[in-house]
């Protein structure tokens, strides 16, 4: 359950990367100092920034250069990937066609999803069959996106085993049957800058107020501009402010459920106040796409305090909650 925090945890999770394939990982004293780090940030603001994380600055950067580079293009030339519902929700979309609470957001982007083949998940992944649409501009586009997306499943993977831990669980709790085969989403976002009016900076809802679907975000965003906001218990939204080299971390709503509600996936926006573009790249780890959702035995008996008696989570099939939020997020 969020706290009234007023700024995001820093963890230096290289400890952890150490010893992420050692099945002896729980006993290493550097392992449980980031565990006990992240139980804390996941009970206490559901965000954090992650540093020692072993992808390289250099990457990070090409990846929201690259991006910028898609957003700089001529409509003609970015509607050549269109995303359509018959393209399985993947590719471009203009500013304001993706939607949050039936408002219009003002950010344009790139949806990707992992692939899988036609009729894996019966009438379950219907709507999400279909190959990702790279753009042909710029050039090695696809090339660097499919050596981040690698990246950062791995990445991702490794974190979730040192929340396993602090879970009070193994270390591959969260893989196997829950997310063995992990589905991912990727969204490459611009957000314009935001306009003057009688002299004076306007703020734009680049996205409106909401919470992430899967387990675990890794969000990549432009190190000049602070735009990302969370809110806090008591209401108030306190800023990302940029962290270069790190990734900024939050976990989403299948995660609340396997945890019982231990952990919150907290609410978040997006507002970029600054009169320049901005570029963020969110790399969202899911569980399987078919996976059953509930809480983990470990976790029935644990209830946030505050909260009166121990109660569980109802379960939730992952895809269909991805299916439901999609098939909502787009004025088509």
């Amino acid at each position: 359950m969020a706290t009234d925090f007023k700024s995001l945890p820093v963890i230096d999770i290289s400890p952890l990367l150490l010893k992420c394939d050692d099945p002896d990982m729980a006993e290493d004293p550097g392992v449980i100092q980031v565990v006990q780090q992240l139980d804390r940030a996941c009970r206490d603001a559901g965000f954090f920034y992650v540093i020692g994380h072993g992808i390289s600055e250099d990457l990070i950067k090409k990846v929201r250069e690259i991006t910028r580079g898609f957003f700089m293009l001529p409509y003609d030339e970015k509607l050549k990937i269109k995303m359509t519902p018959a393209a399985g929700y993947r590719g471009y979309q203009r500013i304001g066609e993706n939607v949050t609470k039936g408002k219009p957001d003002i950010h344009e982007a790139i949806d990707c999803y992992r692939e899988f083949k036609q009729g894996k998940y019966g009438d379950l992944g219907k709507a999400m069959e279909g190959p990702n649409q790279w753009p042909e501009k710029p050039h090695e586009f696809k090339e660097l996106m499919e050596e981040y997306l690698r990246l950062c499943t791995d990445l991702s993977r490794n974190i979730l085993r040192g929340i396993a831990l602090a879970l009070g669980g193994s270390p591959y709790e969260f893989e196997g049957k829950i997310a063995g085969e992990p589905f991912w989403v990727m969204r490459l976002i611009g957000y314009p800058g935001a306009p003057f009016t009688n002299g004076k900076l306007e703020n734009d809802v680049g996205c409106g107020a909401h919470t992430d679907y899967g387990l675990l975000t890794l969000v990549n965003q432009d190190e000049d501009k602070t735009a990302l906001q969370v809110r806090n218990l008591g209401g108030d939204w306190i800023s990302a402010i940029p962290i270069p080299g790190s990734f900024v971390c939050n976990i989403g709503d299948m995660l609340k459920i396997l945890s019982n509600g231990v952990y919150e996936s907290t609410l978040h926006r997006v507002i970029n106040n600054s009169p320049l573009y901005r570029v963020c790249v969110a790399f969202f780890y899911e569980t399987n796409f078919d996976a059953v959702v509930e809480p983990f035995d470990i976790c029935k008996d644990k209830y946030p305090e505050g909260r009166g008696e121990s109660q569980v989570f109802k379960r939730a099939v992952y895809g269909e909650h991805l299916v439901s939020k999609v098939q909502t997020n787009f004025a088509m």
